[in-house]
């Protein structure tokens, strides 16, 4: 393998662009596309090749990446006509980095075998902090050998890569992180109303419960969010939305309970039918101050 990959990357948004971007730097012929044009200039501005086409983007390509919103996407930016797998060498190796479900992770790796085509799936977390400063958590699905060969790729782009199964198995692992990341979001917003409501100097607060067991990357990376009231989306409320549909699925499907699981997914469906889908997904805090009876602005 040399080490300049010729590389298409489909799905330029806001975790997409800087993990492009991130290829570019470590030395990789990127060409990227997007349905919008101003996400190709960035790239093109950053070191990159812009394409027209899905067709353009993936002809020379020995690796395909995609970092699309969900199933829907995946399976027409993948499999539909136009698609990754219509215009692919036999040979090449498709990464999906999307979130979404197993299955199609499992239904896009059989309809990519039958064209001679690899696929991983290597879903992402750290929000968009994450995937500028180049420490994301991926976690990867599929043949151990397409693993070997797409690693360093993997660690242009993050700081915890892990190989954690078969195809399909990257997707489940994700599935988890959204249910922790979502239950650890809401306890953090629920703690921010306490203290506030109890007179409790709110930043000073959040800096020493960091320090000790109540610590975590959520709690670092969106104490300040919380404080501030700035909701401008590293990771929208909508595709958390999405998420825990997946997780509560698969959790029923393997007869797996999930009893605080599914009230937050609750929460994160009430924030989203309040207007807030949009918004970073600090922005549960809403949730609670609505709860709370406070005027939320």
């Amino acid at each position: 393998m040399s080490a300049s990959r010729k590389i298409a990357f489909i799905g330029l948004g806001i975790m997409g662009s800087p993990m492009a971007a991130n290829l570019v730097k470590a030395g990789h012929h990127v060409t990227g596309f997007n349905l919008t044009q101003p996400q190709i200039d960035a790239l093109v501005a950053a070191g990159g090749h812009g394409a027209s086409s899905i067709a353009q983007a993936v002809r020379d390509a020995e690796v395909v990446i995609t970092m699309v919103p969900a199933d829907p996407q995946v399976e027409q930016v993948i499999l539909g006509e136009g698609g990754v797998l219509e215009h692919a060498k036999p040979g090449s190796l498709v990464i999906d980095m999307s979130s979404i479900t197993p299955q199609t992770s499992i239904k896009v790796e059989a309809a990519a075998k039958e064209k001679g085509i690899r696929t991983l799936d290597a879903p992402v977390s750290g929000g968009e902090a994450g995937a500028v400063e180049a420490v994301l958590s991926i976690m990867v699905g599929g043949a151990a050998e397409d693993f070997a060969e797409a690693k360093p790729l993997f660690d242009a782009l993050g700081t915890t890569v892990i190989h954690v199964g078969p195809t399909g198995a990257g997707q489940t692992v994700k599935a988890a992180n959204q249910l922790i990341v979502a239950v650890n979001i809401q306890v953090v917003a629920e703690a921010v109303v306490f203290l506030e409501n109890a007179g409790v100097d709110l930043p000073a607060a959040l800096d020493v419960l960091a320090g000790g067991l109540a610590g975590s990357t959520v709690l670092n990376r969106k104490k300040a969010n919380m404080v501030e009231r700035q909701f401008a989306p590293g990771f929208r409320i909508d595709l958390h939305h999405k998420d825990m549909g997946i997780v509560t699925a698969a959790a029923r499907a393997v007869e797996a309970p999930l009893p605080v699981g599914s009230l937050v997914a609750q929460l994160v469906a009430s924030a989203r039918a309040n207007g807030d889908g949009s918004l970073d997904h600090s922005a549960l805090l809403r949730g609670v101050e609505r709860l709370a009876g406070r005027e939320v602005k």
